[in-house]
This record gives C-alpha cells, sequence and structure tokens, in this order.
C-alpha cells in the first residue's frame, strides 16, 4: 500500500479503538490520510458498549482501546490524527464526530461506519434492552454519521465544489444470511446492508459513493460468538486478523473506487468476494386475485424453481 493512494484525504472512522476499526485508522493513516478516530474507550468491556473513564484521562495514550491510544500510534509513524470520544449513536456525538473532522482538518472526505456491540441470545430469552442496544448501536450508529456528513456533502456539492466523498458501512454474514442466537444483530446489520444501497442512490448526485463490508476477523466481538476465529492456520497466514480486512476499506475510501457504489463485499483473510442481495426471483401471474386453495401448488411451483436459500449460520 503507498502513501499516495489516500494522501491527503480525511477519514472518520467510528469505533477505532481497537479491533478492525484500529486496524483501518492504521492502515488509512499509512496511506497518507488523515483520521478521526472514534471510539467509547469501553476498555474494560467485552462486549464493546459503555465508556471507560480512562478515555478522557491523559493516561489514555498508553491505554489499548482508547482512541487516544491509536492517535499516539500514527502520530508516532509521522502521520496526522485526532481522538473523538463521543457516541455516534445520537445526533450531537454523530455531529460532532464530522464537526471534528471540518475544524480538525478543514473537511471530511471518508466516513468508515464500524462501531458496534453485541447482546447474543435467543429470542425467546432476548430482552428488550438487549434488542434496542444493538440495534442503536449498529443501525443508528450508521444512521446518524451518514446523515451528518451527506449533508456536508451536499452543501460542498451545491457550492460548486469538488466531492468526491466515500462511505464504507459494516455488515456482516449475520445480516446478509441469518445467524441462530442473534437476531438483534442480524436485524441490525441487513439495515445497514438496506441502507447502503438506498444512500447509494440519493447520494450519487452528490459526488459520494456508499459501499459495505461484510468482514470475517478475530476481535473482541467475535471471540465468543465464532471462537473459530482465533485459530491460526498452519502456513502461517493469520486468515482472521482484523488486519486483513483494512486493505480493501481503505481502497473504497480513496479516489481510485470512483463508480463502485451500492455494493457488499466480503472479505475474509485474503479472499474478497461481492454479495449479491434480494433479486427478484420465479413468479407467477394468473391475472387476477387468487383463491387461497390456488396458492398451494403455485408456491410450489415457485420453490421448484428457486434456488435453495443459503443456509443460516449455526443452524
Amino acid at each position: 500500500m503507498t502513501a499516495e493512494l489516500c494522501a491527503g484525504r480525511v477519514v472518520a472512522i467510528t469505533g477505532a479503538g481497537r479491533g478492525i476499526g484500529r486496524e483501518h485508522a492504521l492502515a488509512f493513516a499509512a496511506a497518507g490520510a488523515r483520521v478521526v478516530v472514534n471510539d467509547l474507550g469501553a476498555v474494560d468491556d467485552p462486549d464493546g458498549f459503555g465508556g471507560s473513564a480512562t478515555v478522557n484521562e491523559p493516561s489514555a495514550v498508553d491505554a489499548p482501546g482508547t482512541p487516544q491510544e491509536v492517535v499516539a500510534r500514527i502520530r508516532e509513524a509521522g502521520g496526522e490524527a485526532v481522538a473523538h470520544t463521543g457516541d455516534i449513536a445520537t445526533w450531537p456525538g454523530a455531529a460532532s464526530l464530522v464537526r471534528t473532522a471540518l475544524d480538525t482538518f478543514g473537511g471530511l472526505d471518508v466516513l468508515v461506519n464500524n462501531a458496534g456491540v453485541l447482546r447474543d441470545r435467543m429470542l425467546v430469552s432476548m430482552d428488550e434492552a438487549e434488542w434496542d442496544t444493538v440495534v442503536r448501536v449498529h443501525l443508528k450508529g450508521h444512521f446518524a454519521p451518514l446523515r451528518h456528513a451527506a449533508a456536508y456533502w451536499r452543501q460542498q456539492a451545491k457550492s460548486g465544489g469538488p466531492v468526491a466523498a466515500r462511505v464504507i458501512n459494516t455488515t456482516s454474514g449475520a445480516g446478509l444470511l441469518g445467524s441462530v442466537g442473534q437476531g438483534n444483530y442480524a436485524a441490525a446489520k441487513a439495515g445497514i446492508a438496506a441502507l447502503t444501497v438506498v444512500a447509494a442512490a440519493e447520494l450519487g448526485r452528490y459526488g459520494v459513493t456508499v459501499n459495505a463490508i461484510a468482514p470475517a476477523a478475530r476481535t473482541r466481538m467475535t471471540e465468543q460468538a465464532m471462537p473459530e476465529l482465533v485459530a491460526r492456520p498452519e502456513n502461517g497466514f493469520d486468515t482472521y486478523h482484523p488486519g486483513n480486512v483494512s486493505p480493501l476499506v481503505v481502497w473504497l475510501g480513496s479516489a481510485e473506487s470512483a463508480g463502485v457504489t451500492g455494493r457488499v463485499f466480503e472479505v475474509e483473510g485474503g479472499r474478497v468476494s461481492l454479495a449479491d442481495g434480494w433479486r427478484h426471483g420465479p413468479a407467477v401471474d394468473v391475472g387476477r386475485r387468487w383463491t387461497p386453495p390456488e396458492l398451494g401448488p403455485a408456491i410450489g411451483r415457485l420453490l421448484a424453481n428457486a434456488a435453495p436459500p443459503e443456509p443460516v449460520y449455526g443452524q
């Protein structure tokens, strides 16, 4: 990766204190970008929720899991970065993320929505708070920063300024195929995939592309839900290292990705694939209102002519 790929571009990344987001921040900085590193600094919570008192103390620069530590790493390597500790799933927090980019670096070119939490539970056991927390952080935590960034880019475009903005959202295989024990997470991630294609259609006129990734990587969130990701292959390549995801995100955030929009990419190790969403399948039309007894044989023919669905994770 060359430093020229994103030279001078301003990138805001949510949930960048550790895991995949941290790797994104370091990779963008290595590619020449100036980075706003957002994180609540949930150092002690394995589910990624709740800020640590450390996040607003001078010692945060030495505390893994805080945005200040990531910023310190970037600056030590000669890059430019600033920490943001606001809650991006709130309207003021999302607005301040964009404002931090504008006030610090004079603009915003790339938004990477990455922040997330888990509250895994089977549906019959899940409570309201577990549902609300996950949907709030993932789905609203994508919409709110996107909304404020889009308002800035629209203003720039209407003022006649050049806009080559990029949004990279983070969905999941759980959102694409479903995942047993993760109904809240899967629903939120499916919503993010849908939000991605809508935003791509709406924001293209302003010079903004919007894509999503569905990564498979070892993080604090996946250690319990997907322990198989911890294993390292015998050939020495750490297939599930979170850094494997970042090169695709950096490319999608660069000027080179112009014209690529409304897409969802799966990335695992050295493998990148394009995920196809819902499509119109086989159909039957009788040209009038159906009667209920007629529908059994008709549905049977539709199912016989359709490709079988992909299995739900954990089924």
